[in-house]
């Protein structure tokens, strides 16, 4: 059976998930700044940090395990360090503040690593990194999040799929762009298969009692498998020292649900590394020539280029979406819409 879409422009995506948000009671300029970061994620095919969320966030907004009206704030704990507190709000008000002063600080000193802590969900990394890209940086972003990964020999879930995302400038082109789970897929997509009734492949996750799985239900109650078996569980312990241990947040094995809206807030953090190229035209001339080699190579392509073509295709055409999505984003919406 096909499933049931519509096609809308970027620009109504944007204004009626900000609308749905107004109407929950949240305040303007974070209804914005997450409605943003949803269509980002939606145009370049993450579908599970994208409209699929609305109804989560939405609930846990008026719940107040995200906190709607909290302000992020900002300080410099050194020359090339930032501290922000998401004050247990939605992370993309947070974010955009750390980008905006941690790009400055970069610009200035070099580099800034920059934490986000009390923070919640965060969807795609790539959204993120790529805008510090895209000012002349590159850019690193690590984050924790719910348990469900576990260490290599056990079922007991201990890491959250801890993903990893990278972006470098390059001249007279769009910045390259690599984000990774370190599970096989992303969780979001798990939880968007449970929403639209559909079973997940095989080999994405297992169920609690550590055997393989193809039904939604069973995987969200059970562990994801990680990229790379061992090696996989170990660079998410990595990425948990830095987005948790490091910047004071909430470790991934003691944080409440990103879909459930009962509970405490899920404290959870992000890392950020922005680092400005000393020469930036030589700098950019390495790496053409690096990726070259990539592209001059049979049958091979660059990380990325997916996404980039998902992005240009929603440009063009907008995007297409579960008519269930759209409905529901319309009914929260109401007049507002």
């Amino acid at each position: 059976m096909t499933e049931d879409t519509e096609i809308i422009s970027i620009e109504a995506a944007i204004a009626l998930i900000r609308a749905a948000f107004i109407a929950c009671g949240v305040p303007d300029a974070t209804a914005q700044s997450v409605a943003t970061a949803l269509v980002a994620a939606e145009s370049e095919g993450q579908v599970g940090h994208g409209f699929s969320r609305l109804g989560d966030y939405a609930a846990q907004a008026r719940s107040g395990k995200i906190r709607a009206d909290a302000v992020p704030e900002a300080r410099a704990t050194g020359a090339s360090a930032l501290v922000v507190d998401a004050g247990h709000g939605f992370a993309y008000p947070a974010l955009d503040l750390a980008i905006e002063r941690g790009s400055a600080m970069a610009q200035e000193t070099g580099c800034a690593a920059i934490s986000v802590t009390r923070s919640s969900h965060c969807g795609a990394l790539s959204v993120q990194v790529e805008r510090l890209a895209r000012k002349g940086l590159i850019g690193l972003m690590v984050a924790n999040a719910p348990a469900a990964i576990a260490p290599w020999g056990s079922n007991k879930a201990v890491f959250g799929t801890n993903p990893i995302a990278f972006a470098a400038p390059r001249d007279g082109a769009d910045p390259l762009v690599i984000d990774l789970s370190l599970s096989r897929v992303a969780r979001g997509k798990v939880m968007n298969a449970r929403k639209t009734g559909k079973p997940i492949p095989e080999g994405w996750a297992l169920d609690r009692d550590g055997q393989p799985t193809t039904d939604p239900e069973a995987a969200l109650a059970g562990t994801m498998v990680p990229i790379g078996e061992a090696k996989g569980t170990a660079l998410a312990l990595m990425v948990e020292i830095l987005s948790a241990v490091l910047v004071e947040a909430t470790l991934s094995a003691e944080m409440p649900s990103y879909f459930t809206a009962d509970g405490p807030p899920p404290g959870s953090g992000q890392f950020l590394l922005a680092l400005r190229p000393g020469d930036a035209s030589g700098f950019a001339a390495r790496l053409e020539r690096l990726l070259g080699f990539i592209t001059g190579a049979e049958g091979a392509r660059l990380p990325g280029m997916r996404r980039a073509a998902a992005i240009a295709a929603a440009n063009r055409d907008g995007l297409r979406v579960p008519s269930m999505y759209l409905g529901a984003a319309r009914d929260m919406a109401g007049g507002n819409g």
